[in-house]
């Protein structure tokens, strides 16, 4: 049913505005916002009002394996070596703990104030990678994790067929996550026709240019449903660029840019070793780039050049990635706070004259909800209703000035900001509680426990 509610504070696209009513229809979108206002019956929000955050990049199985691959390796640790645990781990990992997993990752996220997620789901066949009777099995599990948790779903089916650049093939680790281009459009339809049903959207993902060959990414793009994303990793790694470079003579960005007809619709996820050519062409694409800052420190990937990407007026959004933390604000933190250690310098990413928290969280709700392909990410007419409620009670937040609470919630002690959360016009979380996440931790404990055995 339509709703209104009144926010003391609230980020508006032009900034904080105090004292706005916000008009929501019975479909979950913003018909009207209107500042320096009264009330007039509309719900009190207990905080101050931001756009919720969409995360723009997930591999909610990976939540399992957070800590548990601190042991380096006999010549050294790397996300290589990493990559081959996560393979070892997926081993162990049946329809019914992929579900549970998932819905632990989701609870989490909207916990923390994501109130959309884009599965960049890539497991879609059995331990010993036979096709399950329905081979969008693992997919319709994500589905049913986002409906549990209340978390709006972006799902991004992944096309993986190959080892390495030039078509290797696949191996054997790799067996769950390999289609053909017949069988993987098979799926992207079933599952865009669930969704046309559904309070959901779906996208494509080739995996990287290492995992697809040039015929099957145009083939692949090609199935795109119209108005949906489309995501791929690229450049996260340096081994990667050099195998790119010998395969085709070309840095993962610029072949992207040369022979993909890059656009607003692509989220180009990682970016982070570029030219400074490759920096402004990406910029100039419209693209979203898709940052997971604390996956790539955890994995040692390196440093995206965040400030020259901004200057050429580049968007991005944020993701947890390998789930090993599920926090926007840590993001944004571990973004602005990797640019100040590469630069020696302090609030590296302000935009304007804007405190850089308040910067970083706008840029990042906008960008996120373009690379999701929804109508998001602003408290604006138009926009769903997806929106976070900051808890000002929380010692790092009270008595802060409305225009430096973001920076407090980032790179303050702030541990929990976030009191409540919205989600198309429905409240998901409130006062830090979600109806579920008692069952769901159950079930999560229950699987982990099962896996270790």
């Amino acid at each position: 049913m339509p709703l209104s509610l009144f926010a003391a504070n609230a980020l508006a696209p032009e900034g904080w505005r105090r004292d706005v009513r916000i008009d929501v229809d019975a479909g979950g979108t913003i018909t009207a916002v209107q500042a320096d206002t009264a009330p007039d019956g509309a719900e009190h929000v207990k905080g101050p009002l931001l756009p919720g955050m969409p995360n723009l990049h997930s591999h909610a199985f990976q939540r399992a394996i957070a800590g548990r691959t601190g042991r380096a390796g006999i010549e050294g640790d790397s996300f290589w070596t990493w990559r081959a645990a996560m393979y070892a781990f997926l081993e162990r990992v049946d329809a019914d703990a992929f579900a549970a997993i998932a819905a632990q990752a989701f609870v989490e996220m909207v916990k923390a104030g994501y109130t959309r997620v884009a599965e960049f789901h890539y497991v879609h066949h059995d331990p010993n990678g036979k096709p399950y009777d329905d081979p969008a099995e693992l997919a319709r599990r994500i589905v049913a994790a986002a409906g549990t948790t209340g978390i709006a779903l972006t799902l991004l089916p992944v096309f993986y067929a190959h080892a390495g650049f030039g078509g290797a093939p696949p191996a054997a680790a790799q067996r769950r996550f390999v289609h053909s281009v017949d069988s993987y459009a098979r799926v992207v339809e079933a599952l865009a026709k669930d969704a046309a049903r559904a309070d959901w959207s779906v996208g494509v993902a080739p995996h990287s240019l290492r995992a697809v060959t040039p015929d099957e990414l145009v083939a692949i793009v090609a199935l795109l449903p119209q108005g949906a994303p489309i995501h791929v990793h690229a450049a996260e790694q340096q081994k990667e660029v050099a195998d790119c470079v010998a395969w085709s003579g070309a840095r993962p960005i610029a072949w992207l840019l040369d022979h993909a007809r890059v656009d607003s619709r692509w989220c180009v996820v990682h970016a982070t070793h570029m030219t400074a050519d490759e920096t402004r062409g990406l910029a100039a694409s419209k693209a979203v780039a898709g940052l997971a800052p604390t996956t790539e420190a955890d994995l040692g990937d390196g440093t995206f050049a965040a400030r020259d990407y901004l200057d050429a007026g580049g968007a991005f959004g944020v993701g947890s990635d390998s789930n090993t933390i599920i926090d926007p604000y840590a993001e944004l933190r571990q973004l602005e706070w990797s640019q100040r250690l590469a630069q020696q310098s302090r609030n590296v990413l302000a935009i304007a004259e804007a405190p850089v928290g308040q910067s970083l969280y706008a840029a990042a709700a906008r960008g996120g909800a373009q690379a999701a392909g929804t109508a998001a990410g602003a408290i604006a007419p138009g926009c769903r209703a997806d929106l976070v409620v900051l808890d000002a009670t929380d010692a790092a937040l009270a008595e802060q000035a409305v225009d430096t609470m973001l920076d407090a919630a980032i790179f303050g002690p702030c541990r929990k900001p976030v009191r409540d959360v919205m989600v198309g016009g429905h409240w998901i979380v409130r006062d830090g509680h979600h109806a579920e996440e008692e069952a769901i931790l159950r079930r999560y404990c229950k699987t982990i426990a099962g896996l270790r055995q």
